[in-house]
Formats: structure tokens, C-alpha cells, sequence
């Protein structure tokens, strides 16, 4: 019997055996999703935080449409040069007569949550691959779950009620008020607990002397950023992943500037205010 394309019975989920990140195989991205078959990504989405698509041969609506599923695809807060469809931010190293056709070139980009330094972050970001570097550009995310649950109880007691600073490292888009998130959020969806701190946009934590917040972040950083909690991708063309900002953090590798990478990114955020 042959099994309908994009049907539930196509879908298989496979663990990448990290802490975090699976495979979903069995559907075309191209094509329309049944409810089902949605909720059973979404699923997948919120039990591993990271979910890969091999082989997507997608245009940048069938993105946008298949990022709609899942919430409310919306315009980046970066301006991108050259927008042809809304919703798609361009991630790319590439200059178009000299200038580049996306953003954030080929430099290492730091652990991070999703515009954490928003009131409202990150939802679920995708991001496709339609040209990958020969080498580098790997992207790790870490998982915020792992990394709560493997505190000492001491350290999970000593972090409840606390809230952190979330700054962008470009002033320009960091909002005039400043943007403060509990240490330790409660997922919406999974109402796990998730350490929410990144190297990149947390800038102080709240509530104590500085010195030791100072002394608590780097901790933190440290022990966030350790091997059991990360999953590292090696970018196919074609690729396509889905990310839960609510869980993860992630960073970007960085790979030879004479490289072209091209993704298209697309995000959903200003959801939720993100709660102890």
C-alpha cells in the first residue's frame, strides 16, 4: 500500500542522540500540510527544539506558508536588501555589486536566543540552505532544558525570581526602555523549565550586587555552553531547520569569506512575554 505524501503515516521523527535536535523525515515542504501531520511536527518541534527537513526543494513562499502553520510569520526588524517576498530575511555573505544581498556575513555569530532583547522574543525561527560553504558555517544550538535540569538544586534555588538584561550588541536596535526576562522561564507550551541566558545579548543579571552578578552570568555562560547540552549541524543544501527560541540557543560558525552561503530565514515572534 502506498503511503499519501505529507500524510501522518509518511512522517517518521528521528533523535539525533544529543540533548537536543531531531530528523523529520517523509514530507515535501513544497507541498500542503494536513492538520494532523502539522500538529505531529509541532510536536516534535517542542520535544527535541530543533527539527531538520533534508531535500527541500521550497520556494521562499512555500516557506513563508509552511512558517504559517506554526504562528504569524513576521518582518524582520533588520532591514534586508532587496525583499522580494516579506517574511524572508536573507542570511548571506554574498555581495551583489558590492553590496550584500543579506546579513551577517561570514564572521562567528555568538550564542544567542532570537531576539531575546525584545519584550516579546523569539518564537520559531526556520532557516533553508540554498547555498552551504565547502567548509564551516556549522550551526550548534544548546538545549535550555538539559542545562536547567543538570543544575545542583542549590543553584536552581539560588536563580528563582531572578531576571537578566537582554541587550542588543547593535545599539540601534535595542528599544529606549531597557528588556528584562526571567533567568529560569517556564516554556508556554511544555511548562518545562529552561535557563535563559546567552553569551550574546544578556548583559546583567538583576537583583544582586554586581559583583556577583557578574560572577553568576559568567557561570552560567559556562555551563549553558558545555558539549552534553549542544547539538552541532552540518549544513546540506537544501536543508531546512526549525528552531524553538523558547528552549534553545544557538551560533553560527564561521567559514571563509571567499565562500558563498545563502539561507533565507523565516521567524515568528512577538508572541508571548516570556514568565518565570
Amino acid at each position: 500500500m502506498s503511503v499519501e505524501v505529507n500524510s501522518l503515516a509518511a512522517l517518521s521523527v528521528i533523535p539525533s542522540g544529543a540533548a537536543l535536535g531531531a530528523e523529520v523525515r517523509g514530507l515535501d515542504l513544497s507541498r500542503p500540510l494536513a492538520s494532523a501531520t502539522v500538529s505531529a511536527v509541532r510536536g516534535a518541534l517542542l520535544k527535541h527544539g530543533v527539527v531538520l527537513f533534508r531535500e527541500q526543494v521550497i520556494s521562499e513562499l512555500n516557506q513563508v506558508d509552511f512558517t504559517a502553520y506554526f504562528g504569524k510569520p513576521e518582518v524582520h526588524l533588520r532591514s534586508n536588501p532587496d525583499e522580494v517576498t516579506p517574511g524572508i530575511f536573507v542570511v548571506s555573505n554574498v555581495l551583489r555589486d558590492g553590496k550584500p544581498i543579506g546579513a551577517l556575513g561570514h564572521g562567528e555569530v555568538g550564542f544567542h536566543s532570537d531576539l531575546a532583547y525584545m519584550p516579546k522574543p523569539g518564537t520559531f525561527t526556520c532557516l533553508h540552505a540554498l547555498e552551504i560553504p565547502a567548509s564551516g558555517g556549522n550551526t550548534q544550538w544548546s538545549s535550555g532544558y538539559a542545562a536547567y535540569a543538570a543544575l545542583a538544586p542549590e543553584m536552581q534555588a539560588t536563580l528563582r525570581g531572578l531576571r537578566a538584561i537582554h541587550r542588543h550588541v547593535s545599539e540601534a536596535l535595542n528599544l529606549a526602555e531597557l528588556t528584562d526576562h526571567p533567568v529560569v522561564c517556564t516554556h508556554p507550551e511544555t511548562g518545562r523549565k529552561t535557563l535563559f541566558v546567552t553569551p550574546l545579548f544578556t548583559d546583567k543579571i538583576l537583583g544582586v550586587p554586581q559583583a556577583q552578578g557578574v560572577a553568576l552570568l559568567a557561570t552560567l555562560i559556562a555551563h549553558v555552553t558545555q558539549p552534553q547540552f549542544i547539538w552541532t549541524h552540518e549544513w546540506r543544501q537544501g536543508d531546512l531547520v526549525m528552531w524553538d527560541n523558547r528552549a534553545t540557543m544557538h551560533r553560527r560558525e564561521p567559514f571563509p569569506s571567499n565562500l558563498r552561503r545563502v539561507m533565507n530565514r523565516t521567524q515568528i515572534y512577538n508572541d508571548t512575554v516570556p514568565v518565570a
